[in-house]
């Protein structure tokens, strides 16, 4: 798959309405915004960034891996309720 089209189908998973529940989208925020506030003024802050990152990185890379880059189901990702609408 070209890169270019593979940053697309990326973009499409990130942003799709199916992909995460909207509860899950304002806890998920809520939790980020939350820990931005406590440590904002910490030595700690880019640390602990640095840290959310990576692990959202890791399970971004594993859930891709389990869905073979987006195209079958696993866990709460439905590849029916998320075709891509890519050609």
């Amino acid at each position: 798959m070209p890169f270019k089209r593979t940053l697309l189908r990326e973009f499409e998973v990130a942003f799709s309405r199916n992909a995460q529940p909207l509860w899950f989208r304002l806890i998920k925020y809520l939790i980020l915004g939350s820990l931005i506030l406590c440590f904002w003024k910490s030595q700690l802050f880019l640390k602990i960034i640095a840290i959310i990152f990576i692990l959202s990185l890791t399970v971004h890379f594993w859930v891709r891996y389990k869905t073979k880059a987006w195209t079958q189901s696993s866990g709460l990702w439905k590849n029916e309720e998320n075709k891509s609408k890519l050609k």
